[in-house]
């Protein structure tokens, strides 16, 4: 499937004022940008409007509660090499009086849309005062695409609207490895909650040859098949969940692993008396906090195939030290085994990043929730939203 929305390339922006939704959404400590990741995702859209003679008005949200998009603005001038303004509100007269200011190739952002609720509640009205500000719109902030909020959604009912370059990479990437992927297909599937990825790993029954369940969701699948997991963090309203789970792999045929042995402590603060041990073998008082190294190693005979594997969620507790090695050793065997790898989801993105690994698997998201939908055989309304090719 190629995507079928316009992009940045069907549309003349030449003398234009182009709203983007761009992906200013970057960890921000004290009045510094810490993490540049997303931005530089963004300068491909941005260095292509700007040769093409634009005027371009940057809007984006801050998930952190009051956090200001001030910051943004001196580092991407140092990234775009020109200056960048900042305007403290994205709807006041002085506002719009800047963008009318705007002459081909300045660049001005404005401030967390989120400090309006009319953006987190699709409000019309105020989604057409910011379609007032541009006579185009780009969204390029993958990001949000699962979003239903004004600036996301709403703008383009009032402009021409268009993809950047990272909105259509990320949607043909993943759309490619779900529908054509290099067999055999795994899918790792981490982080706390069955609940939340139940679409996730149900759209991968038949498409994945196997399928490795990690992280404290796994405890679900254990309690399922009458596993003791002591005080550990499982669903009770999802074993059932997890025995069809299991029962539709058996059908299809697709091998779904589940962890053999578990690193165990009484104590996830401390992180004391910490033991690797069979899963049968946790007791009442400990809690399940990492997978152990015969777990990971199951998938290596898959690995060994060089397929595809489209990893979302982490294995283990990976904000503890202590608790980072099967996320650790199962990124080291997917790279190493060669095969197309794609990792969704915004906590196993940040733990490649940490690791310093981004580079080595083919593609890493950077969009959390947008990619788990995408992945789950969902239809973003960002996307949606967007003018057909």
């Amino acid at each position: 499937m190629s995507f079928h929305k316009k992009t940045v390339k069907d549309i003349d922006a030449k003398n234009k004022t182009v709203l983007i939704r761009a992906s200013l959404n970057v960890p921000i400590e004290g009045n510094k940008v810490v993490d540049e990741l997303r931005l530089k995702a963004s300068l491909p859209t941005l260095k292509y409007l700007i040769n093409q003679g634009a005027k371009l008005v940057l809007i984006s949200h801050h998930s952190a509660k009051g956090q200001s998009l001030a910051p943004v603005a001196p580092l991407l001038s140092k990234l775009l090499n020109r200056e960048v303004r900042f305007m403290p509100d994205c709807n006041r007269p002085e506002t719009k009086t800047a963008v009318k200011a705007l002459k081909p190739g300045n660049v001005l952002i404005l401030e967390n849309l989120r400090f309006h609720k009319e953006e987190e509640a699709n409000d019309p009205d105020f989604a057409k005062q910011l379609a007032q500000l541009g006579e185009l719109y780009v969204d390029d902030d993958f990001t949000t695409t699962h979003r239903q909020h004004a600036s996301i959604v709403g703008i383009p009912k009032f402009l021409p609207a268009a993809a950047g370059f990272q909105i259509e990479y990320e949607v043909d990437t993943i759309s490619r490895a779900m529908e054509h992927p290099k067999q055999p297909l795994l899918a790792i599937v981490g982080g706390a909650k069955v609940s939340s990825k139940i679409d996730f790993i149900n759209n991968f029954m038949d498409k994945a040859q196997a399928i490795f369940i990690g992280g404290a969701m796994a405890n679900t699948f254990l309690v399922a098949n009458d596993v003791n997991v002591g005080k550990s963090v499982f669903e009770k309203t999802q074993t059932q969940t997890a025995d069809k789970i299991q029962k539709t792999a058996r059908n299809n045929n697709v091998s779904l692993f589940l962890p053999s042995d578990v690193v165990v402590t009484d104590n996830i603060e401390t992180s004391a008396n910490v033991r690797t041990c069979n899963v049968d073998d946790v007791k009442n008082n400990e809690i399940i906090a990492d997978l152990g190294p015969r777990s990971v190693a199951q998938v290596q005979a898959v690995l060994d195939r060089k397929g595809t594997v489209i990893w979302n969620g982490p294995l283990g507790i990976t904000e503890k030290p202590a608790f980072i090695n099967a996320s650790k050793d199962m990124a080291k065997r997917i790279i190493a085994s060669g095969a197309d790898s794609i990792v969704g989801g915004g906590d196993t993105a940040s733990f490649v990043d940490e690791q310093g690994l981004h580079d080595k698997f083919s593609f890493v998201s950077t969009g959390g929730g947008a990619s788990l939908e995408l992945m789950s055989g969902k239809k973003l309304p960002g996307v949606e939203a967007l003018d057909d090719k």
